[in-house]
């Protein structure tokens, strides 16, 4: 978020958005309290008042001799006046007192106000945490728990029950998805297999002439092609799903292992590849993260200049696995980096290409998606790529158990 002056730090945001719903209801409660106490202690001293010009009784002194000159009704007057006096006094003093522990009584009270009402938000707005802990923890792996809330039906009750059947709702979904891409996995690459056999076959009868041969080639080629775009779409719906079960990885030698397969394609495109592999053990999923290594590496050859290099890095960072991937190659517009990683989109370069089928990137992401991690990719001042993906290192408990 930007003003005229700039960007606008996160507290100033926090403090234009106002206080938390607790904290709302903390001060609701409070302010209503310290209302009520103060229209009560206005009342009482309003009334201690009238009950004391109205109540108060005195009885005088049995009066003595009047002194010469002195009558008695004079003497009289002047000790009713004096008593008077004392008794406005003492009424004073005694709305004074009654007003200054009232309002120590009444501070007291509004601070164990604030700290019960405090904790009657927190029990009110309970539900509601069952409820964000629940939508915080949902993922496809876990979209069969439910909030199951009991209680009146509220409204609080209400949302939790709705939430329950939005669940549902994507759990169906979500099955219905696996459901197609099993089923959609075997029709279509059932027949493609076919195709290739045919070719092949074809393509080894001796009388075949060089047309049916380079034709039966430029096939076996495009059914190829679609295969890998098939597999890479089965891979790429695997690798969107939560992972259920981690395992410790040995990050260093899966990327050695990738680099060495990859050996032949990068001597045959006069490309210099350089290894920084030092020791790091991820957790999750053997498979996937040497998935995600291999389409780093093959990106950055595919999309290289001849003699070009590849630098790949794998080091323990903190409590990450740091794998960087950097290569040569044509200048990269900064604003086409991010769009770099959806499915089929490739730069204006790439357009066409039959190198790929644009899901290599795609893969990448949602494997570190589901391993918790982060990638980010940016483009080098001379051309080509730099991509980082860092993955949560494997705990140690996870360590142990292996």
């Amino acid at each position: 978020m930007t003003g005229w002056f700039g960007a606008v730090p996160r507290g100033v945001r926090a403090l234009r958005r106002g206080p938390g719903l607790r904290a709302r209801l903390t001060l609701i409660y409070t302010g209503l309290f310290f209302a009520a106490g103060t229209a009560l202690l206005l009342a009482t001293n309003l009334m201690t008042a009238r009950a004391l010009n109205r109540q108060f009784v005195i009885r005088l002194p049995p009066l003595e001799a009047p002194s010469p000159g002195r009558d008695r009704k004079f003497l009289a007057f002047q000790i009713g006046k004096d008593y008077l006096s004392q008794i406005e006094q003492s009424k004073q003093q005694v709305l004074q007192d009654l007003l200054q522990n009232s309002a120590l009584v009444m501070a007291g009270i509004g601070i164990l106000a604030i700290i019960l009402g405090h904790m009657v938000a927190d029990r009110a707005l309970r539900p509601l945490h069952r409820v964000t802990d629940a939508a915080e923890r949902l993922s496809e792996s876990t979209l069969h728990e439910r909030i199951a809330l009991a209680g009146p039906h509220d409204d609080v009750k209400r949302l939790a029950d709705t939430f329950d059947a939005m669940l549902d709702r994507l759990q169906r979904a979500f099955d219905a998805q696996r459901r197609f891409a099993l089923n959609a996995s075997h029709e279509l690459r059932t027949p493609l297999a076919i195709n290739r056999t045919l070719l092949e076959v074809a393509l080894e009868e001796p009388d075949a002439s060089e047309d049916l041969t380079r034709l039966g080639k430029a096939l076996l080629a495009t059914n190829a092609r679609h295969e890998r775009l098939i597999e890479g779409l089965l891979l790429l719906t695997r690798s969107e799903h939560e992972l259920v079960t981690r395992r410790p990885v040995d990050v260093r030698d899966l990327a050695q292992g990738v680099v060495e397969l990859l050996e032949p394609t990068a001597r045959r495109r006069r490309i210099t590849v350089t290894e920084r592999l030092g020791p790091a053990t991820a957790g999750g999923d053997p498979v996937l993260i040497e998935r995600c290594v291999f389409n780093l590496v093959e990106n950055a050859l595919k999309y290289n200049v001849k003699d070009g290099t590849v630098a790949v890095e794998v080091a323990a960072d903190g409590g990450n696995v740091l794998i960087r991937v950097e290569n040569t190659g044509p200048l990269i517009p900064g604003h086409e980096v991010a769009d770099l990683f959806e499915p089929f989109h490739r730069l204006r370069e790439r357009v066409g290409s039959a190198q790929g089928s644009g899901l290599g990137l795609s893969i990448v992401r949602a494997i570190v998606n589901a391993h918790g991690g982060t990638v980010e990719a940016s483009p080098r001042a001379e051309g080509g790529l730099t991509i980082t993906v860092r993955l949560p290192a494997a705990p140690r408990t996870l360590l142990q158990a292996r």
